[in-house]
């Protein structure tokens, strides 16, 4: 297996899509470019927003799958480290140095419960998520297995009715038990309201998080009358992040969409009644696709589809244009609908895809450019890291 360290072993159009030094007009499409001035000045500001407001924040890895990406979150933004869906993701962070790593999911099949029990011997703080009593004993067998300490994160349904407990009793239940089992440790409360972050309205996306903040507050209460003791409030989005920073309730959140953008999050509104992508976050995050086709005088047809992207939150916009227009796409195709006739073949155009997160994980390599040239290039670290 080839070191993803090294350029030099790749061949430019083989096995990369670019190398450090080329001009930007030169990298083989479709690929995954990012801005690197533009994804530091995200980087930093919300570094600089969770830093003013007392809050740690863990930046969600599944978003990215980049432990380059994750290491500059942590120098330029003050990251405390990354949450993770999957224990394989969370394992690729903890092998690439990052020391505090939460999965923020439910870890249930004996052979994930015994990988994610070795995650502390690479020197990461591990925690995991649970909901159910039940899972308690499982994760105990496997810390004491490996000699390692599971922190956990009792998990609240607060809105997106997914994984989750929805009731205080319940919350209490699962710390007394995590707190009596040997090898694991009670940290605190999983609290994201997922469901709310893509909704357009500014007041509806307060409406939802009102009540979860209210819910969270009940099941803090409740531990504390119990005596026991929440050491971290987690949660909070890109599309929320300043509603559990003010709760009082919330101490890290948990914010992943705002380094990069995409097409699906750029649209919801501020508190003003701007979208976030026009002042809030910048665009940092593109495919890069070139016209291949111009045969029809009204469509260009370019080399990013489906395989290139994913398309679950809309198709992407085409970035600082609107005389040309993305329509449709196929496997290998996209076209785009150029009735003024303006593009020409081997032009290329800027997509902000719909939705970063899936995006990103179809590709094995980010671009990274700054003032037209290729400054670096960074594996996809945790791409198809799935179980």
């Amino acid at each position: 297996m080839k070191d993803m360290t090294d350029l030099d072993q790749y061949e430019v159009g083989y096995d990369i899509p670019a190398k450090p030094g080329m001009d930007a007009a030169d990298i083989q499409t479709p690929a995954l470019v990012l801005d690197l001035d533009a994804l530091e000045r995200n980087i930093k500001k919300m570094g600089d927003y969770a830093k003013a407001h007392g809050m740690r924040h863990r930046v969600h890895g599944k978003m990215h799958k980049s432990v380059d990406v994750a290491k500059l979150q942590e120098q330029l933004g003050g990251a405390v480290g990354v949450c993770c869906q999957k224990v394989s993701e969370a394992e690729v962070f903890a092998r690439g140095g990052i020391k505090d790593v939460l999965v923020s999911n439910q870890v249930r099949d004996p052979a994930k419960i015994d990988r994610l029990a070795r995650l502390p011997k690479f020197g990461a703080r591990t925690i995991v998520c649970v909901d159910d009593v039940a899972n308690v004993a499982d994760l105990s067998a496997g810390a004491q297995k490996h000699g390692t300490q599971i922190e956990c994160f009792v998990e609240i349904d607060c809105g997106a009715g997914r994984c989750g407990v929805t009731t205080t009793e319940a919350v209490v239940e699962i710390a007394k038990a995590i707190e009596a089992a040997d090898g694991l440790k009670f940290t605190g409360i999983q609290a994201y309201q997922g469901a709310m972050q893509h909704m357009d309205s500014y007041e509806d996306r307060k409406a939802k998080l009102d009540i979860a903040i209210a819910q969270v507050k009940d099941a803090v209460d409740g531990l504390k009358a119990e005596g026991i003791a929440c050491e971290l409030v987690s949660g909070g989005g890109t599309g929320s992040y300043y509603f559990e920073s003010n709760s009082g309730v919330y101490n890290e959140l948990q914010c992943g969409s705002y380094a990069f953008m995409d097409a699906d999050y750029g649209r919801i509104l501020d508190k003003d009644g701007n979208r976030i992508d026009r002042g809030e976050w910048e665009n940092a995050f593109f495919i890069l696709t070139s016209v291949m086709s111009h045969a029809k005088a009204d469509k260009a047809i370019v080399d990013a589809g489906l395989k290139a992207q994913s398309v679950d939150s809309g198709l992407p916009v085409i970035f600082g244009r609107d005389d040309v227009e993305y329509i449709k796409c196929s496997d290998e195709h996209g076209v785009v609908m150029d009735k003024g006739g303006v593009l020409s073949v081997n032009d290329k155009l800027w997509l902000v895809p719909g939705h970063c997160d899936p995006t990103a994980n179809v590709h094995d390599w980010y671009v990274g450019v700054r003032n037209g040239k290729v400054e670096t290039v960074w594996p996809v670290s945790a791409r198809g890291k799935a179980y």
